[in-house]
């Protein structure tokens, strides 16, 4: 019954016109608008690569044979890379590289190592800035594996070349790349090298060599 009763005073009160100010006292129960985001054209955040908790870049020890054989084995992948000419290296320089650099006090290298494996190699040079009257450091090679690009194995090695240059006293590093080597490029002025010139009207150096044989 009382339910009845109840449902009858909810028909009645239906029909009833309520006073315009009771409307406003008492409004209805909208249904809640979902909050929906509206694209932006905000850029995504560059994506960063980590090296890796096994990598370690040291600087070789040319009468380490572990060391001389990685530096032999990722020379001879570098030379055979389209970027290092796309031969292999000859017999004579894999039996006597890592002895002559070894013989020359102005060489040094640096490693890369995932682990156990070799995956990066960097050969420097140092010599000698005239205007500057200090020694420069010539980062000759530079070669990391297919397998590890883009993992920042190259910024790391440079990193240890540039530690090195100053305790040499070197004013500065110098290097050649390929102006097709565009990955090589990104790498370089990411770490801080632009192309060479004195005044800018005169334009940037240019590489040359002569073989002698």
């Amino acid at each position: 019954m009382r339910d009845q009763a109840a449902w009858s005073a909810v028909r009645t009160l239906r029909k009833i016109r309520l006073p315009r100010f009771w409307v406003s006292l008492f409004p209805l129960r909208q249904r809640k608008k979902r909050h929906v985001t509206e694209p932006t054209d905000t850029a995504l955040p560059t994506p960063t690569f980590s090296p890796g908790p096994t990598l370690r870049v040291c600087r070789a020890d040319y009468a380490n044979p572990v060391h001389a054989d990685a530096l032999v084995c990722l020379l001879d992948a570098y030379a055979q890379d389209p970027a290092g000419g796309g031969e292999a290296l000859g017999d004579f320089a894999k039996a006597h590289l890592v002895k002559e650099l070894a013989a020359r006090p102005q060489a040094f290298s640096v490693l890369a190592f995932d682990g156990d494996t070799p995956v990066g190699l960097i050969n420097c040079i140092e010599g000698f800035s005239t205007f500057a009257c200090r020694p420069l450091v010539n980062v000759h090679d530079v070669a990391v594996l297919a397998s590890h690009r883009g993992r920042r194995v190259g910024e790391r090695m440079l990193a240890l070349v540039e530690d090195i240059a100053k305790a040499r006293g070197a004013c500065k590093l110098t290097l050649e790349v390929l102006a097709g080597n565009a990955s090589a490029v990104r790498l370089y002025e990411r770490v801080g090298f632009a192309g060479y010139q004195l005044d800018p009207a005169m334009g940037q150096a240019q590489f040359f060599q002569k073989w002698l044989e």
